[in-house]
């Protein structure tokens, strides 16, 4: 059996649309209490081993602080270096080694990270960031819970995860980068503070799910063109003058008319190229990568991303193996 591991972002929920809009603060004090209610749900299934993440906050080691548990636990071997390639790193270590699940506490952008070198490994994501569309809203204990019953269940991960689509950059014929939930084209030609809420900036949105009931991009897309995981499909947006506007909450507390100059559904593997440099490209909400103009870059929509475990199958799981039962 793999190990689990732990990897808690100590800047995720923390970006400047805490200052814009109105995200909620998560700070790591709750990050903390959240592990070790992870802890618990685990050491509740028995399994034997756990791997932490080291952070320059210690928010893990902190997290052991008056645990009683039967678990072993040990830390990553790396440095924390105080950046998004601390989780990254992370998941490469914890795939290396076989590991049965990841629980990730973070938004979208550290669940990107992490998806980026987590290979097989499946993923159970707590939101902790400011748009939680691929992460949820998660009680630690119940997270813990069902990250044991995966690690319980490793020689079958596909019996109790499914796969996420993810969104791809490529350029010049290699993957330069992926996304989780969208990728928006900005004509900011310059990082920043890396959070997008600057509508008159945008130019065009990929998406690999749109739903009204989302925080962010995604909720935008659902209103013109709902689609789930199960579709199979990516959402292109245009941004600019059309006969469409829609009128939706890009971040927590943030709600903005969006001119729309067209939209469609794209397949798998189609190549999108991105409009024109100089523009940012923004990756579940992050401006991470400049393209200049002459560049070309696409996107592709790659159905086979992340294994993420499916909460209903995994507590189903235990119910059927008796895991909770005597008698």
């Amino acid at each position: 059996m793999g190990p689990v591991g732990i990897i808690a972002n100590p800047a995720s929920g923390k970006d400047i649309r805490r200052l814009v809009a109105h995200g909620s603060v998560f700070p790591n004090s709750e990050k903390v209490n959240i592990i070790k209610r992870v802890l618990l749900g685990l050491d509740a299934t028995s399994i034997p081993r756990v791997f932490l993440m080291p952070d320059y906050y210690g928010i893990s080691r902190r997290a052991l602080e008056s645990l009683k548990l039967d678990l072993e636990i040990d830390f990553l071997d790396m440095q924390a270096r105080d950046n998004q390639d601390d989780s990254t790193r992370a998941a490469a270590l914890l795939a290396e080694m076989d590991a049965a699940c990841v629980v990730v506490l973070g938004g979208d952008g550290t669940n990107r990270v992490v998806a980026k070198a987590s290979g097989e490994v499946p993923l159970l994501s707590i939101a902790t960031g400011t748009n939680n569309v691929f992460s949820h809203m998660l009680e630690g204990t119940l997270a813990g819970i069902a990250a044991g019953v995966v690690a319980l269940n490793s020689s079958c991960p596909e019996d109790l995860t499914i796969r996420a689509p993810r969104l791809e950059v490529w350029r010049d014929g290699q993957l330069i980068d992926i996304s989780l939930v969208d990728i928006v084209v900005s004509s900011s030609s310059f990082v920043g503070t890396r959070a997008i809420w600057d509508v008159s900036t945008l130019r065009e949105i990929f998406l690999t799910q749109s739903n009204p009931g989302n925080i962010g991009f995604s909720a935008l897309g659902g209103y013109l063109n709902p689609i789930d995981y199960s579709s199979g499909q990516g959402l292109h947006i245009l941004v600019g003058p059309g006969k469409t506007r829609v009128k939706a909450p890009i971040a927590p507390g943030l709600v903005h008319w969006v001119p729309i100059k067209s939209h469609s559904r794209f397949d798998p593997l189609q190549d999108i190229p991105v409009n024109g440099g100089p523009v940012m490209l923004a990756l579940d909400g992050e401006r991470e990568l400049g393209v200049a103009k002459g560049q070309t870059v696409s996107v592709r929509l790659n159905p086979e991303g992340p294994r993420v475990v499916s909460l209903e199958k995994a507590f189903q799981k235990a119910r059927e193996q008796g895991i909770f039962l005597e008698g």
